[in-house]
């Protein structure tokens, strides 16, 4: 069973439950599920629908054919992205990118 059929079934059992008027150790009982797995799915659904679906935002870079010969660099992290600074770096970029890695990652 693939994760999206997984909260299907789910969502169509939770439905169930709702629809049922019973206790939960009740409906569980009978549909032979624990009353953890309800909570569990309950609280999971819940949480996903909540979230918006993300848009990706596109952020302008401009790169100049300069190459900047240099010894040393910075390597900043953000998330699962590393960026490496070098000496020369425009700040207000950097900043610009930064922020609208945080908001992604």
């Amino acid at each position: 069973m693939t994760q999206a059929d997984l909260r299907e079934t789910w969502k169509a059992r939770i439905e169930a439950y709702r629809a049922s008027g019973q206790r939960a150790s009740e409906w569980c009982a009978i549909h032979q599920v624990t009353t953890r797995q309800l909570w569990y799915w309950i609280r999971k659904l819940k949480d996903t629908d909540k979230k918006p679906a993300r848009q990706s935002q596109w952020v302008t870079v401009n790169v100049d054919n300069q190459t900047v010969e240099t010894e040393s660099s910075l390597l900043v992290k953000v998330g699962s992205v590393a960026i490496e600074v070098r000496p020369g770096y425009n700040p207000s970029l950097l900043s610009d990118v930064v922020r609208t890695l945080q908001a992604l990652c």
